[in-house]
């Protein structure tokens, strides 16, 4: 142990810290401590549980904990560690600008306890600017700590697999900061790739703010074809297939979650609102919901039940967190004369067994958890799939081709 590299991950037990912690900790090369503020998840972490759904992870938490990881509240842990990793995003006002003395209050905790000589890592997603504000920090108290911005860049469930894939980005200020960061990311992953903290700041919100707008430009299209009586996968499964210039082409969907939404609208905010393709794509991602309300007015909802299938915010997630599933529901217990919702893996006590569910009218499917791809419904049933998640109508090829989940047919 004594050789080892010891690390602390501040908010270790939610979803960025905790994959990291734990492949961390598999490593020959690191101890690691998880330092939250969640008694329950700190309990569950100690004993070997995965408070969410990250595949592959339980089986190596259930080796790691207790040995090489363990998770506490008692922020003493900063003490003794050589590498302090913070996972807490930029506080932020309802208007999305920083809040600069909770930054402050934050840095002026973590670094007043942190020993001399010891790196400092910033993981989460940052306000541009936020680590110039800690560096000066550091430096107004002459405190001989490193720091870096390291965004963390993985698709939340797949963390086991991107992490050693993934290039990490780096960014210091100073020399001796941007070496300690690169080779303590060399220990886990292929490549590092050294920018500017700002750059490194900036260029998170920018790649998922691009995200963003990529589920906007699908949806836009999907309403657009649903206006004008056209079936949006019937095209996009005929236009996109053997075409690579259209290969990156997202299907339409919910587009939600903690992080997407969150980061294009701090982008706008940091241009004084000059970002107008992010102002835009809010306003098509979050219209689905009405858009899909608006489409089943005519099948008279007062007197239909109707069924959500899925509620997490992405689909063979446990996570509810911006869900639009969410504000679905509350738009359809104006409008229907009854709602249930369910979903295998969200933990909710509202909802129903998806047998319930299924009961219903009207199936809109929330969700496209993969449990439900094999669901059948009588022809009587509206269904509802802007996910493009269930066998649709077939689409006539000059040879029998399978794409996607549609059935193909030859001339």
């Amino acid at each position: 142990m004594s050789n080892k590299t010891k690390v602390t991950i501040i908010g270790g037990c939610g979803h960025v810290g905790l994959p990291l912690g734990i492949i961390l900790a598999d490593s020959p090369n690191f101890e690691v401590t998880q330092l939250d503020i969640d008694d329950k998840k700190i309990a569950q972490v100690n004993a070997g549980e995965m408070p969410f759904m990250e595949e592959g992870m339980e089986p190596i938490l259930r080796k790691v904990a207790s040995r090489t990881l363990r998770a506490t509240s008692d922020m003493g842990c900063l003490e003794s560690a050589d590498v302090v990793i913070s996972v807490i995003g930029t506080p932020v006002d309802r208007h999305l600008n920083p809040l600069l003395k909770e930054i402050h209050r934050h840095a002026d905790q973590t670094i007043e306890r942190m020993k001399d000589d010891a790196l400092l890592i910033m993981r989460s997603t940052l306000y541009p600017g936020v680590t110039k504000l800690i560096y000066d920090r550091i430096k107004m108290r002459k405190r001989n700590i490193h720091l870096a911005v390291c965004p963390e860049r993985i698709l939340q469930g797949k963390a086991l697999y991107e992490v050693p894939e993934l290039p990490q980005i780096v960014g210091a200020f100073e020399k001796e900061a941007e070496r300690r960061a690169g080779e303590f990311f060399k220990r886990i992953t292929k490549t590092v790739i050294y920018v500017h903290p700002l750059e490194a700041e900036f260029g998170k919100l920018m790649v998922n703010s691009w995200r963003y707008l990529d589920f906007a430009n699908a949806n836009q299209f999907y309403i657009l074809c649903q206006r004008y009586g056209l079936d949006f996968y019937r095209i996009f499964e005929a236009f996109r297939y053997e075409y690579p210039r259209m290969k990156t082409w997202p299907k339409a969907g919910f587009s939600a979650g903690p992080c997407l939404l969150k980061d294009t609208l701090q982008l706008c905010a940091f241009s004084n609102n000059l970002f107008s393709l992010g102002s835009q794509a809010l306003v098509v991602n979050e219209s689905l919901p009405n858009f899909i309300i608006e489409r089943l007015q005519p099948a008279n909802l007062a007197g239909h039940t109707v069924a959500i299938l899925g509620m997490a915010f992405k689909g063979n997630c446990d996570d509810k967190r911006d869900s639009l599933a969410y504000k679905l529901k509350n738009l359809l217990k104006v409008y229907a004369k009854e709602v249930y919702c369910t979903d295998p893996h969200v933990p909710d006590a509202d909802l129903v067994p998806l047998e319930k569910a299924l009961e219903a009218e009207v199936i809109i499917l929330g969700a496209p958890h993969a449990v439900y791809a094999d669901l059948q419904f009588p022809k009587e049933k509206i269904v509802v799939d802007v996910f493009g998640f269930w066998p649709r109508t077939e689409v006539r090829f000059d040879k029998a081709v399978p794409i996607g989940n549609l059935v193909q047919i030859s001339d």
